[in-house]
């Protein structure tokens, strides 16, 4: 019987091949895996409950002792909380038009961002045995993992857990030079690699998530950084910017 786990030689890489060059899609994207004898990320294709952990954040985001703080939620409820203000676990168009504002997205685009957004994820975390959509297009946090998509990187799992092997290869796959950035032109490459056949749904989905991300991000050398990225994943950078965004206010 083959063994569960495949070691690696001299820490250099694993006894398996990850490409064939008659192939070179296989080479061209390649798989991400931890390098060297040290190993900062274990288990990398085991999905986190509660911690968007990477690389450089094994842990997840442990500023603020965010990551603990949070431990209740899932990462996929992580992301969303920072629009849910008053923790009841349910998020109404106003909140979500309000926590775009205070991430400083216009008034028209926080408007489109509430029409895309409770359009098409209210009516899957409808308590159990509703069937009637809700009148006011509101969104059950307890039942986001139900608002998954299709055409998107794997790294929220079908429960709204985190797969850091998944997040690792956005960057391992499309990012070029260090692989701790990714300009939109990548995104867009990464995109067509994880779109799935008649999936209009995921198409859509992961190119509002990611145009969103950049419009809040908005990097000056255009390229969006790895660390904030992972910390969209759990929310963490939304609490930090709203915050200097209100300082620069007062």
């Amino acid at each position: 019987m083959a063994p569960a786990v495949v070691e690696e030689k001299n820490g250099k890489g694993p006894e398996f091949q990850m490409a064939i060059k008659e192939y070179p899609v296989t080479e061209e994207r390649m798989p991400f895996i931890e390098r060297g004898e040290e190993k900062r990320l274990r288990d990398p294709g085991t999905a986190r409950a509660n911690e968007a952990a990477s690389v450089e954040a094994p842990y997840g985001t442990r500023e603020d002792n965010y990551a603990n703080r949070n431990k209740h939620l899932t990462v996929l409820q992580q992301h969303i909380s920072f629009f849910d203000p008053d923790s009841d676990g349910i998020i109404w168009p106003q909140d979500t038009y309000t926590g775009f504002r205070r991430l400083t997205y216009t008034p028209i685009l926080a408007l489109l961002a509430v029409l895309i957004i409770h359009a098409n994820f209210s009516y899957p975390t409808l308590p159990p045995g509703s069937w009637i959509p809700d009148i006011f297009f509101r969104i059950w946090t307890e039942r986001i993992h139900k608002d998954k998509h299709g055409s998107d990187s794997g790294t929220y799992d079908h429960e709204g857990r985190f797969v850091p092997q998944r997040f690792e290869e956005i960057f391992s796959k499309y990012a070029t030079g260090d692989k701790e950035s990714i300009s939109m032109r990548e995104v867009w490459e990464f995109m067509r690699g994880q779109r799935c056949i008649m999936d209009p749904i995921g198409w859509g989905g992961a190119l509002f998530e990611w145009l969103a991300t950049w419009i809040l991000l908005w990097p000056e050398d255009g390229r969006m950084k790895k660390e904030d990225i992972r910390r969209i994943y759990d929310g963490s950078l939304f609490y930090e910017i709203a915050a200097r965004n209100e300082r620069k206010k007062a």
